[in-house]
Formats: structure tokens, C-alpha cells, sequence
């Protein structure tokens, strides 16, 4: 989480980076099964910066740098020993290259519009909460379960 919301990285070429390009809007839920527990947050997505993005890029791993240079988040995998080769092949270049940041490589950031509360019950009448983003500050409404 930054100051202006939760964040996510991903390959912009992915579904991940496709659909938040064309519809800039994104939920995430967090869950708690021990606790019944449940949040969520809906708002708007912003791109990073290409700063941004090279720093997160660069704080993962070798081999999750690898990974993401190869741009086939997603994609059908057909033989196993064709992708070890290709990671083996983009781990050379990372190692080579230390500073190497792949370029469609984007960090986003979901500033929240509404953050949702899911409190379980044995008696499966729960308890839900949703803060609203308004003008004045955030508004708080009880939902029914």
C-alpha cells in the first residue's frame, strides 16, 4: 500500500494490464477464512510511473524479473521444458544486466471510491459495513447481510 491506495504490478500486455488500460477501474478483496472476515475496496486505477514501475520491477526476484521479461503472463503453457528454457535464458540476461527492467512492466495503484466490510455470524446474519468516498470525507452505511 502507497499514500494513495493498494498496489498491484503486472505485465501491461497481460489481461491484468489490458483491462485496467481500457476501464480504469479495479476491486480487490482481502479474506479471512479463520476470522470470517472479509474487505473489500472498488475505485480507480492509476498507471505508475515509469520510475515507479522500474523500482518495483527491480525489488523482485531474479527470477520474477526473468518471468515478467518473457511477457507470457497467462498465456497457455503447453511443454513445461520450453518455458524453463526461456526463464533459464532471460535469468542469463538479468544476471548480466542487472538493471534490466522489462519495459510493459507496470506497478498500479487502486485508490478506493468504496471499502466494503464483511464480518461473519454463526447465525449467518452477518455484519456489513461499506465506507463511501464523498466530498466531505468518507460516509458509512449498514448493509443488510
Amino acid at each position: 500500500m502507497s499514500g494513495a491506495g493498494w498496489q498491484f504490478a503486472g505485465h501491461g500486455f497481460s489481461p491484468k494490464g489490458r483491462q485496467p488500460a481500457v476501464h480504469p477501474r479495479a476491486a480487490l478483496t482481502f479474506y479471512w477464512p479463520e476470522h470470517g472476515r472479509q474487505v473489500r475496496l472498488r475505485g480507480h486505477v492509476t498507471p505508475g510511473s515509469a520510475r515507479e514501475n522500474a523500482e518495483d520491477f527491480l525489488a523482485r526476484s531474479a527470477t520474477a524479473r526473468a518471468e515478467a521479461l518473457l511477457a507470457r503472463q497467462s498465456q497457455y503453457l503447453v511443454d513445461t521444458a520450453e518455458r524453463d528454457q526461456a526463464v533459464e535464458k532471460a535469468l542469463a540476461a538479468v544476471g548480466q544486466e542487472p538493471s534490466l527492467v522489462g519495459s510493459a512492466w507496470t506497478l498500479y495503484t487502486l485508490s478506493p471510491g468504496e471499502v466494503e466490510f464483511w464480518q461473519a455470524a454463526n447465525t449467518r446474519v452477518h455484519t456489513r459495513l461499506r465506507y463511501e468516498r464523498s466530498r466531505n470525507g468518507w460516509e458509512r452505511f449498514l448493509l443488510w447481510s
